[in-house]
């Protein structure tokens, strides 16, 4: 008798070891934390005004990220269609709370030139400054639909309180 408790209580901490290691609900990616910043060629980079609510830039960030524009980059095949990675490591675009830590110059940074000790390698030399804009604007729209980053605030903010800026004087 004694010896079945052992056994079931030793099976009960096995699984929750393994639930651990695989990540759980947070998908495998460990601890919620900000990213490194942005060097300093990427730190005043953001994406070009009046892409946040751009539905023909946004179908074709998810172009790209499928693979149906370059065959060569198919950010989809590592990260998921859907935004949920179908292999070990890569970043989940569907954890919110995470990708707000992200600003948009951090993620256009990792996407052109990877994350060191990862599999995530650069595509600056498959992609133009163009299409790692669309690929930060596809990817967010999972985990932050209908955000922008607000570079005075440094946060993301609802992409429609925000209208396009005026017109100079004098056109």
């Amino acid at each position: 008798m004694k010896q079945t408790k052992v056994l079931q209580l030793a099976m009960v901490l096995g699984m929750g070891l393994f639930v651990v290691a695989c990540g759980g609900e947070g998908g495998g990616e460990g601890p919620i934390v900000p990213p490194p910043q942005a060097p300093a060629e990427w730190a005043d980079k953001h994406m070009p005004a009046g892409w946040w609510t751009d539905a023909a830039k946004l179908e074709a960030g998810r172009k790209l990220y499928v693979g149906e524009t370059n065959p060569d980059v198919n950010c989809g095949s590592c990260h998921g269609k859907d935004g949920k990675p179908t292999k070990a490591g890569a970043r989940d675009f569907r954890v919110g709370e995470r990708m707000k830590l992200y600003s948009d110059s951090v993620w256009a940074w990792r996407i052109a030139d990877g994350v060191p000790n990862t599999k995530m390698k650069g595509w600056k030399s498959k992609l133009s400054d163009e299409d790692v804009w669309k690929l930060v604007l596809f990817e967010a729209s999972f985990g932050m639909p209908g955000k922008r980053w607000d570079t005075e605030k440094k946060s993301w903010i609802d992409a429609a309180s925000v209208s396009a800026a005026p017109e100079p004087a004098g056109k």
